[in-house]
């Protein structure tokens, strides 16, 4: 059975070509880079978003916002992500 929609890598693939989008895109790449392994690390844990966010203590609709890059959250919230499922935050200034 296939999963209806496109996958995160071709969209992203596809938008890169546009250099406005590509230039923005660069600024945000730390932001889309935890969004990715967060939703990498669930999915292949088939956890969906309401079951991680009973595991984090929060509402669906905050691993949602997460998820889609439009929610800031705190070091404090990716750290209780990231143990939720079964990770851990490391940070490195370069």
């Amino acid at each position: 059975m296939n999963k209806a929609g496109a996958k995160f890598s071709e969209v992203k693939e596809l938008l890169l070509k546009d250099e406005e989008f590509k230039a923005e895109y660069e600024k945000l790449k730390p932001r889309y880079n935890v969004i990715s392994q967060i939703i990498e690390a669930r999915t292949s844990q088939n956890i969906t978003q309401e079951e991680l966010a009973l595991r984090v203590g929060t509402q669906k609709s905050n691993i949602s916002r997460l998820e889609s890059g439009t929610y800031n959250p705190s070091l404090d919230f990716l750290t209780k992500v990231a143990r939720s499922l079964g990770k851990e935050i490391q940070i490195t200034l370069k």
